[in-house]
């Protein structure tokens, strides 16, 4: 049996009946990311005494006594002296670290190659990206080189390497999972969520880190539910569907409605005009919010002071830094909040 070839739910299974041990798991995972990760650099860390069910974290969540450098040589030195609160949940299950995933420099990118260490490559074509920012940890899970794998999603960074790796990857709505733990780049998009080889994975992954933990006060309780979605209506966004969705994903994404509609669910249509300008907000708010994250890593509180930020990482600080500055702020991020707040007011509305 090829251990790594197993999703966590059949490892989970097979350690169960007892088919094989943790230590047999672990060593199997480890010889495949010995054969492959040269080729991949999916991992900046790998962990030689993993102990429970092994999974791959992407490098911006911070672990106990374990280097997270978010993807940047400011931080390549840097220890965290506690573990985010997903870790901590994890471990509760019975998961260790096998490894911390490479990742586009302070989660800013989209296409792996703007680790200030080594690009990450597509397992199934070295030759082309693996998207980004989580590009490790999809990477890892795609090329099985560990049972699942978390990443963080901003605006992207989980769905985009995931699509383009071939796997699952779930972007959690923003406060179901804790953010303490997570180097922060934009605070009010920044998501934690699971990487896996299928949807139950998945399922099963968010149901252990979800929950609130004291720490994060945008974190609420929620709960999942069963398999039947009687008494659900679901709204489908018609604006979602106009010029510049490819057809096949559109295919897609119509097969999985139609789906849940068999599962019980009311499919209604439902109009999100400001749709339109979502964008265009995005990117001012995503490079303001990061020019004021990033500010603490001056070499003085935070960060290596012989080191600089990357390219792309310069270029948002430049954006934002603009977009706040004075004679600019109302131009810029005061319309770009109001949108936001336009956008909000037609989910309310829907």
């Amino acid at each position: 049996m090829d251990l790594t070839s197993l999703n966590l739910t059949q490892t989970i299974e097979g350690l169960g009946r007892k088919e094989f041990t943790r230590s047999e798991l672990n060593k199997a995972y480890l010889e495949r990311i010995k054969r492959f990760d040269s080729k991949l650099n999916s991992f900046l860390w790998v962990n030689e005494n993993s102990d429970g069910i092994p999974a791959a974290i992407k490098d911006l969540i911070t672990t106990k006594g374990i280097t997270t450098t978010a993807g940047s040589k400011i931080l390549e030195n840097f220890v965290p002296p506690y573990n985010a609160t997903v870790i901590n949940k994890l471990v509760e299950n019975g998961i260790s670290i096998l490894g911390k995933t490479n990742c586009d420099e302070f989660a800013l990118g989209s296409s792996g190659e703007n680790s200030a260490y080594l690009p990450t490559s597509n397992p199934w074509n070295p030759r082309k990206v693996p998207g980004g920012t989580s590009s490790g940890s999809a990477a890892a899970v795609a090329a099985n080189l560990c049972a699942f794998a978390l990443g963080s999603d901003t605006g992207g960074s989980i769905r985009q390497p995931a699509a383009l790796c071939g796997v699952v990857g779930l972007k959690p709505s923003y406060g179901r999972v804790s953010r303490y733990g997570l180097i922060a780049a934009v605070s009010s998009f920044d998501t934690i969520g699971p990487i896996t080889k299928s949807v139950g994975d998945a399922r099963l992954v968010l149901e252990w880190i979800s929950g609130p933990d004291g720490y994060d006060s945008n974190c609420v309780d929620s709960h999942l539910r069963g398999e039947r979605l009687e008494g659900v209506r679901l709204g489908v966004p018609k604006e979602y569907f106009e010029e510049g969705l490819d057809r096949g994903v559109e295919s897609v994404i119509r097969t999985a409605i139609k789906k849940l509609e068999e599962l019980g669910a009311e499919i209604v249509e439902v109009s999100l005009p400001h749709t339109k300008y979502a964008l265009a907000a995005y990117y001012i708010i995503n490079s303001s919010e990061v020019s004021s994250n990033l500010a603490r890593f001056d070499g003085i509180r935070f960060g290596n002071s012989r080191d600089n930020f990357g390219e792309e990482v310069k270029r948002r600080i430049m954006l934002g830094t603009f977009s706040l500055s004075s004679g600019y702020y109302d131009e810029y991020f005061t319309k770009a909040a109001m949108v936001r707040t336009l956008i909000k007011q037609d989910f309310e509305k829907a």
